[in-house]
């Protein structure tokens, strides 16, 4: 062990302790920091909080297990538990191929040439594929509790991200009613427990509902189904009889369990209505499922019978209680939410961390309940750090609930959407929105989650393989900037800026690279990342041509989503070598020689392709007014505040642009992003945040939390962009939950980051804003976990471990630097000069 220093320094091995060393290091210290954060687990309220029934959408309270999602409206003369499934979506497998693109490249190619960027960007729609298919609402559960005319009172609605279950209770008279709904992943249902303070309270009718076409039939007694069917074709598309196209099938199946015999259950209205009376208590199990058997297979070939797997799903759960299935979904819950605890405090209290405790935080003021939506419009006076914290635990809350291994990749809304037209079809957009879902999976300690986007990128690779050879006659796989269910890799169909842009998959692949950077798992690398890589590097490499200067170039190019004016003054949007293309290509690239070292393929044909591609990449280039260049030219902008910061990729998600090694590129950036400014929807706001990290500017990065922590009202448009939702949903507007994640993933690149060789201790902190804190198991690349306490503004202690691998790097500190070895299982303590104060075996 050695101490810190301000430079480099010698390696310093941190050797694994033998038994005794271990013992002799479990000091009052540790235990001290293992006991303050126990005790803090137990205090911290993690809740999400309303104060009477959803009106909106947006007001209710979402559950999920990453197939099946739920969203608790919490009414009490009516209950509605709205359901979705991942897998409901409109359409069938597509062809993804153009046989006269290649005709209409070489013209737009010539235009560009020529410099005639208005009629490149005429001529590119010429290259547009078909729309995307759209995500489908399942439908409802409806309870009629026949109390409309009843007052009540006491009313409290609460999602606790502790026990991923939302409450519901209030009073009628003298009766308390609590209703308790969870999503379990271990059994593939929804769980929902109605119970009252006195015997026999409990009556209502059910019934189950759907915006599509289908049908509702009781089993029996207790058991409800609902089967039907998906539009075979997206709204917009469908010509004739919609349904000559056959689309995806589904079911939804309820079973009942009900308390004391005096309980009665009957079946009314020709078996559509199930009509409960006088029990105890009720619990309610739904389960569904759907005929889609993978992106390839049509609708109409699946030999998936959705009702009888639904049904199986839901006879696993019978014979088990509502606490045998609740202590299920938390064991399976827990073990990854309390991977990450975040606790941030002013400094108000000098408790254990330095935080204040529940009693002493404003949840409640007198005898009215203060609601999340309370807290969000009041953030911008009081900047309460609890409200951080608890939008960086409902992010890791709404990836753990919208995507596990096995699952779909979560969409624009997740799983969770009300609307058989919903905004922007809730599909997955490539230019950012799909990537900034699973930021946060890999820093915030679930890797898992992020399995889905690699089973779609594999599917996206298949499809893509055929539209690289057909519409661009290049090896390799391409996707665009949308897709779907489906795998959909061809071009969109709408306007240039959004259509022409085959950098989607290439962006994603970077994914796939830093899995390994933080898992260092060469399997993962061998089997599953690098041939995705190798396929995308193929197309990249056809996909260069020769251009101006001795470079290579990508033509046509676009920066997504923006135009610009051309010299002659028309508008455009089609050039070449943005530098966002040029960025992503880099990324990738790099990736591949890094991944083909590792696996000792440094020698094969891409490779060599690829080393000499690399030194012909364009540079990044600076304009006049010292920012960023967009495109490969000095074009006006007529949208300096442009939501997209796409030409600033390279510095984040990017790893090109470092402060170390470009500060000249990173004043531009910082230009850049004062330029574009402040203002924007969700995702740009919480992008703008983890930018301003990467700069190492707290300030600015904090001043993105205060703008994204603005109340958005429900219902119809704002007069602005970006805020919160009561829900505390992210809002473009409308709801889009990429910024959910985003925020999560810029909050834990402000107090932690990391390169293949450096990890970096609270690069981005707001001192001024939270002096205190502690933040538990957040991860760095190399394998390596991370907690982290502070005081004052200033590190009080760290500690490192590596769970499978020895982890080497260099450990910085504001000035201070160090270079260690941490070996696999073992726990080491640094203090604020970085000096190892002790270690200790993993699990003691």
């Amino acid at each position: 062990m050695d101490g810190g220093s301000s430079g480099g320094g010698d390696w310093v091995w941190l050797h694994r302790p033998t038994e005794a060393e271990a013992v002799a290091a479990a000091s009052a210290a540790r235990r001290k920091w293992s006991a303050a954060v126990t005790e803090v687990e137990e205090e911290r309220p993690l809740k999400v909080v309303f104060a009477s029934p959803a009106e909106y959408f947006t007001d209710a309270a979402p559950i999920g297990n990453g197939s099946l999602g739920g969203m608790v409206w919490g009414g009490v003369a009516t209950e509605k538990l709205q359901l979705n499934h991942d897998t409901l979506w409109t359409g069938a497998p597509g062809n993804y191929t153009d046989p006269d693109a290649p005709a209409a490249l070489a013209v737009v190619r010539g235009l560009v040439d020529q410099g005639r960027f208005a009629d490149a960007t005429a001529a590119a729609t010429r290259l547009f594929g078909g729309q995307s298919e759209v995500y489908q609402p399942l439908g409802d559960v409806n309870l009629d509790f026949g109390a409309s005319d009843q007052a009540y009172d006491s009313y409290k609605r609460e999602l606790d991200l502790h026990t991923a279950t939302v409450v519901v209770t209030y009073n009628i008279g003298a009766v308390q009613y609590t209703r308790e709904h969870f999503c379990s992943n271990p059994h593939q249902v929804i769980v929902t427990r109605i119970s009252a303070s006195k015997p026999g309270q409990i009556s209502c009718t059910l019934s189950l509902s759907s915006q599509l076409n289908h049908n509702v039939t009781m089993t029996n007694a207790n058991e409800m189904v609902m089967e039907g069917i998906c539009p075979g074709q997206r709204p917009g598309l469908r010509k004739g009889d919609s349904n000559a196209v056959t689309g995806i099938k589904f079911a939804a199946v309820l079973g009942l369990q009900m308390g004391e015999s005096t309980a009665k259950a009957a079946v009314l209205n020709d078996q559509k209505l199930l009509r409960l009376d006088n029990a105890d208590w009720v619990v309610i199990v739904v389960a569904a499922s759907s005929s889609f058997s993978g992106p390839f297979v049509n609708p109409s070939d699946s030999k998936l019978e959705p009702t009888s797997i639904a049904l199986n799903t839901l006879n696993i759960t019978r014979n088990l209680t509502f606490d045998q299935l609740k202590a299920a979904h938390l064991d399976d819950y827990q073990r990854l939410f309390y991977r990450v605890t975040l606790q941030l405090s002013r400094g108000l209290k000098d408790d254990a961390c330095g935080l204040m405790t529940e009693k002493e935080r404003p949840e409640e003021v007198g005898e009215a309940i203060r609601t999340s939506a309370d807290r969000v419009e009041s953030f911008s006076a009081d900047e309460d750090p609890s409200l951080v914290e608890l939008l960086f635990q409902y992010g890791r809350y709404l990836l753990i609930s919208c995507s596990r291994p096995g699952t779909q990749v979560s969409n624009l809304q997740g799983i969770w959407s009300q609307d058989v037209a919903p905004a922007w079809d809730a599909v997955p957009h490539l230019n950012i929105n799909l990537q900034m879902n699973y930021w946060p999976a890999l820093p915030c300690n679930l890797s898992e989650c992020q399995e889905p986007l690699f089973d779609f990128l594999a599917s996206l690779a298949v499809n893509g393989s055929k539209t690289a050879k057909v519409n661009y006659e290049a090896s390799g796989w391409v996707t665009h900037h949308v897709s779907d269910i489906w795998a959909k890799s061809s071009a969109f169909i709408k306007n240039p800026k959004h259509a022409v842009w085959p950098m989607g998959g290439a962006w994603l692949c970077t994914h796939l690279w830093e899995h390994y950077q933080f898992s260092l798992d060469k399997d993962f690398l061998e089997n599953s990342a690098y041939p995705l890589l190798e396929g995308c590097a193929t197309f990249l490499v056809d996909w260069l041509i020769e251009g101006p200067g001795g470079y290579l170039e990508t033509n046509p190019s676009t920066s997504p989503e923006h135009a610009f004016v051309a010299p002659d003054g028309q508008p455009a949007s089609v050039s070449y070598s943005t530098t966002m293309d040029i960025s992503i290509i880099r990324e990738v690239f790099s990736a591949v020689l890094l991944s083909a070292e590792v696996l000792g393929k440094s020698n094969t044909v891409l490779a060599e392709r690829i080393k000499k591609a690399l030194p012909r990449l364009p540079p990044i280039q600076i304009a006049r007014d010292r920012t960023i260049m967009e495109w490969a030219l000095d074009f006006q902008d007529p949208e300096v505040r442009h939501r997209h910061l796409s030409h600033l990729f390279g510095l984040y998600p990017g790893h090109t642009i470092t402060m170390e090694k470009s500060p000249d590129v990173c004043e531009a950036v910082a230009n850049s992003l004062y330029k574009r400014g402040e203002d924007g929807p969700g995702w740009s706001t919480t992008w703008k945040m983890a930018l301003w990290a990467r700069l190492l500017n707290s300030e600015n990065a904090y001043r993105m939390v205060l703008k994204l922590i603005t109340l958005v009202p429900p219902g119809g448009k704002v007069n602005f962009e970006g805020g919160l939702y009561s829900n505390l949903w992210t809002a473009h507007p409308p709801f889009q939950i990429d910024a959910n994640f985003g925020f999560t993933a810029a909050i834990a690149e402000m107090l932690v980051q990391s390169t293949q060789n450096d990890l970096y201790l609270l690069p981005a902190l707001p001192r001024g804003k939270w002096p205190r804190g502690c933040v538990k198991g957040l991860r760095a690349r190399g394998d390596v976990t991370v907690n982290i306490c502070w005081d004052e503004g200033e590190l009080q202690e760290a500690m490192l471990w590596s769970n499978n691998q020895n982890s080497v790097t260099r450990l910085h500190y504001g000035e201070c630097v160090t270079n260690v070895i941490v070996c696999c299982g073992s726990v080491y303590k640094f203090n604020r000069g970085l000096q190892c104060l002790e270690a200790w075996p993993l699990g003691k």
